[in-house]
């Protein structure tokens, strides 16, 4: 039996500059019936825990370390003993959630994290977050956009660490070269696709930031 895709939506806060805002969050478990990875620990290790049930976790993987995306990783990589993997670029975005901690290891563009005999490709995709990440799994026709690429567009970038011309390079270099029909599995709202969101590359920069 290959690998499959299970969701759950975590809700919580995102806090950065000074602001803090409610978010609901997309929570991806890739595995089989032994063994799983999560993407992105969000909110409440405990849900994300009981969802992964009796298998074991090889990895939490942080698409990028904005507060919503990590604040439960330390606690689910305790509970079961996981590592949690970060691109090094957004270490000064998780010492503001975990000041006291660090991640396990590294993500690096090119690297490939294997589970239930399915590979996932990591692409470092800059822009809302300087180590943001993808993971595209092209068995599964899939792939994990963290907050680079939503349903109607790229991923906010008025905040400190993010900038818009760098998510539209990210967003045109490494993700619409995907299959027009590749999921878009994001780290909030509707899922998409590549074809989809193609066409409008040209009107998100046209009104960019």
């Amino acid at each position: 039996m290959g690998a499959r895709i299970d969701h759950l939506v975590t809700s919580g806060t995102f806090s950065l500059d000074g602001g803090t805002w409610d978010v609901d969050n997309n929570v991806w478990i890739v595995g089989d019936d032994t063994e799983a990875i999560v993407i992105d620990a969000a909110h409440d290790a405990a849900a994300i825990k009981a969802a992964v049930g009796r298998r074991t976790l090889k990895a939490v993987v942080c698409t990028h370390a904005h507060s919503d995306h990590v604040d439960a990783a330390p606690a689910l990589s305790a509970a079961t003993g996981a590592p949690v993997l970060l691109h090094p670029d957004d270490l000064p975005l998780w010492k503001l959630t975990h000041p006291g901690e660090a991640p396990d290891g590294q993500l690096a563009d090119g690297q490939v994290i294997t589970v239930a005999g399915t590979d996932l490709t990591v692409l470092h995709t800059p822009g809302h977050a300087p180590g943001a990440v993808c993971l595209y799994a092209p068995d599964l026709g899939t792939v994990f956009t963290g907050d680079t690429l939503f349903k109607g567009g790229p991923g906010a970038t008025g905040r400190s660490f993010s900038d818009f011309p760098t998510i539209v390079a990210s967003i045109r270099e490494r993700l619409l070269a995907l299959p027009p029909a590749t999921v878009v599995r994001t780290g909030h709202g509707e899922s998409t696709t590549i074809g989809e969101e193609a066409p409008q590359l040209e009107e998100w920069i046209a009104r960019g930031h």
